[in-house]
């Protein structure tokens, strides 16, 4: 079962999702043992593809409070762990239009951490109004429902 850490559900109300990845991510040992204790905000994180390679910037991952000198920057740019494929297949929908990866999800799968990177299509203000309006839409019914239970 995998154990999700941090979402940024700020992507969610900013982007279409339009397909999910799932990525290793190169860290040190005191940023694991503060991702452990959930000292991590994804807010306004991105990713780039670069010479071939992904990385994630903006990640806040808190300094672990015993780490002394081994702790790292905060907001480092960390590397993301994909096949060739996969980093092919997101460099040709990037360079699309409008087109954009965000990090949605850091999750424990087993005791290695993972990321659920989204390609994502930005969203104009009246899409992003209608979103709203649909999940007030959605609480409504189902805070009918319940009371008619």
């Amino acid at each position: 079962m995998d154990k999700i850490i941090a979402t940024n559900k700020k992507a969610y109300h900013d982007y279409f999702v339009e397909d999910t990845y799932e990525a290793g991510i190169e860290l040190v040992g005191s940023e694991v043992k503060s991702i452990r204790l959930g000292r991590v905000n994804m807010k306004d994180c991105f990713a780039l593809v670069k010479n071939n390679e992904v990385f994630v910037y903006n990640m806040h991952i808190s300094p672990y409070d015993k780490g002394s000198y081994f702790n790292e920057e905060p907001r480092r740019t960390r590397k993301l762990l994909l096949n060739r494929p996969e980093i092919n297949k997101l460099r040709g929908k990037v360079e699309q239009k409008g087109y954009t990866l965000v990090p949605t999800k850091l999750y424990f799968k087993g005791n290695f951490v993972k990321v659920e990177l989204a390609v994502c299509k930005g969203k104009e203000l009246h899409d992003k109004r209608q979103t709203i309006k649909d999940k007030e839409n959605r609480i409504a019914a189902e805070r009918a429902i319940k009371e008619y239970r």
